[in-house]
């Protein structure tokens, strides 16, 4: 692990520095080409192509798997800053996507758009539905699919699905196994670190799900109990990626671009995938890989989008649903931003948001440098 440090970086060239200093501080040996551009210039690095599978990615960084809030509206917002390698789609369930209509599903839709960068979270226990949701998927042309083995709610894993599955863990590389013969697009696997504290579990994890077929892993360092009451062991990130010869993403707590730095250089992980921040603040794979400049305005901006996109793609009661789910991490942004997520809340319908927004933003509300973290606990 690193020792605590002070130094500051933005995604800009970082001038002179003593590379020597650097490894004393951060005690990692700088030897590869790759961490001396994530040294000096994390956006080009962030910008650097990597394969997956069969396919490439033009950027390392990439939008984890949200149910409710990674919905084709948010990730149409998304799109419109750019910056990004893959989006994930919600989370779908293998039993309904082989006979899901994608333009009324609420889950299983996509725009042709974002097509050949789109992943589909699939869930279940039952390896040949898994493989023929697989199936539907990659004849929809989608960039690949993608395992959940993360989520932790009471509601998936009483069904022996998401992170139960890692307490069986021949049952869950079967799963990949199955899939990975029954398609040749990129297999990804999202998982945690099981169901105890014990990084040995999720390094044997991550090596049966490569010797199952799995082209790349998320991992999000914490036990399946734990929703996010406790800080990410980001070590272990680096266990896991010492373990396996296909990229690993590293996912948790990622804020700010000092964190992403922070995460590649001490887990020397391939990339990393962001989820509940980027729906703070959906243009930071724009700001991390050095393309855009964020500013005040466009939080007002976002949000507003965001409201429309909504009424596009979903009818009122979906939209509104989806909205106030938004809200609720957007609204870390502000240092009153329990205000805003209070109104939101009350918000009988759509047509109630953008009056809400409109005399929040004209107050000019002072935003945090850092969300409240307070809302991602």
């Amino acid at each position: 692990m690193c020792r605590k440090f002070t130094l500051k970086f933005t995604t800009n060239v970082v001038g002179s520095l003593d590379i020597w200093a650097f490894q004393e501080v951060f005690r990692i040996e700088v030897r590869s080409p790759e961490i001396l551009t994530m040294i000096y210039n994390q956006g080009k690095y962030l910008r650097q192509p990597l394969k997956i599978g069969s396919k490439s990615i033009d950027k390392r960084l990439i939008l984890a798997p949200l149910t409710f809030l990674g919905n084709i509206a948010f990730r149409e917002l998304v799109s419109q800053y750019g910056g990004y390698g893959l989006l994930y789609s919600e989370m779908c369930s293998a039993k309904t996507v082989p006979h899901e209509n994608r333009f009324v599903s609420p889950c299983f839709r996509w725009r042709d758009e974002e097509r050949s960068r789109l992943v589909c979270q699939i869930f279940g226990d039952d390896p040949s539905r898994m493989a023929e949701a697989a199936r539907r998927i990659e004849s929809e042309g989608l960039f690949g699919v993608d395992i959940n083995f993360g989520c932790s709610t009471t509601t998936i894993c009483r069904r022996n699905c998401g992170a139960a599955l890692l307490k069986h863990p021949d049952l869950a590389a079967a799963i990949v196994a199955k899939v990975r013969k029954a398609v040749s697009i990129p297999l990804t696997v999202k998982f945690r670190t099981g169901w105890q504290d014990d990084a040995g579990i999720a390094v044997d994890l991550a090596g049966r799900f490569e010797d199952a077929g799995a082209d790349a892993l998320i991992f999000h360092p914490r036990v399946a109990p734990d929703r996010r009451s406790r800080r990410p062991k980001w070590a272990y990130i680096g266990m896991v990626k010492q373990a396996v010869n296909i990229p690993v993403f590293g996912n948790g707590d990622v804020f700010d671009p000092d964190d992403c730095r922070r995460m590649i250089l001490e887990t020397k992980c391939d990339g990393v995938a962001i989820g509940r921040m980027a729906v703070a603040r959906p243009w930071i794979f724009a700001e991390l890989t050095g393309n855009l400049q964020s500013d005040p305005q466009m939080f007002a901006d976002a949000a507003t989008q965001l409201a429309r996109l909504l009424e596009i793609h979903y009818d009122p009661v979906a939209a509104i649903k989806r909205f106030k789910r938004f809200a609720y991490y957007f609204s870390a942004n502000f240092r009153f931003g329990h205000s805003l997520y209070t109104k939101i809340l009350k918000a009988g319908n759509m047509k109630d948001v953008n009056p809400i927004l409109k005399r929040f933003f004209e107050q000019d509300p002072e935003v945090a440098a850092r969300p409240n973290l307070n809302y991602f606990s």
